[in-house]
């Protein structure tokens, strides 16, 4: 990866709250400081904000089980080669019981053998919408089949948000975070 696009901000960059907002996501994250995410978008301080309060809605406020939640986020990173974004939530996934056997499942598919029906449903979901950003009428049953409206709904807001994140992460280049 090439050097970083925009570079994370300073204190004076990204202003006082939003400074205090991701020092408190580098220690909970167990990033070495605040997470270089968290300062770039950051330079533009009301659009970060609104964008944290939108994807904590997603996770960790989110009603679909963190599990899931986690198993998509990583198909996604996966699917758009979001290294930052993959590497972040694997840690993650695990803490909400995504082992390392889901965690290689995730790069080989929703086809592969050792999923639960209603995780292999979801996972061909996200692959249908990064492929196509729809899904057909078969698709849509079969995720319905497993999730109310409400979680439908979610999921559909959770692999667009990921894929956006994804997108500006890649495309802003920005750099890994040390981890203690």
């Amino acid at each position: 990866m090439s050097d970083a696009r925009i570079a994370p901000g300073t204190r004076a960059d990204v202003g006082l709250v939003h400074w205090l907002i991701a020092r408190v996501a580098g220690r909970v994250q167990a990033t070495d400081g605040p997470p270089n995410l968290f300062l770039t978008l950051g330079r533009h301080r009301k659009l970060a904000l609104g964008w944290l309060h939108f994807a904590g809605r997603l996770m960790p406020g989110g009603t679909l089980p963190a599990r899931e939640t986690e198993l998509v986020i990583l198909r996604v990173a996966h699917l758009a080669g979001c290294t930052y974004e993959y590497e972040h939530h694997v840690r993650r996934a695990k803490k909400a019981g995504v082992t390392d056997a889901d965690i290689q499942r995730v790069v080989a598919g929703p086809s592969v053998d050792g999923w639960l029906l209603r995780e292999r449903t979801i996972l061909a979901a996200v692959d249908a919408l990064h492929d196509k950003r729809d899904l057909t009428d078969e698709e849509w049953h079969a995720l319905r089949h497993h999730l109310d409206e409400k979680r439908a709904i979610e999921l559909l807001l959770l692999v667009g948000h990921y894929e956006m994140l994804a997108t500006t992460i890649n495309t802003l280049r920005i750099q890994p975070d040390a981890h203690r």
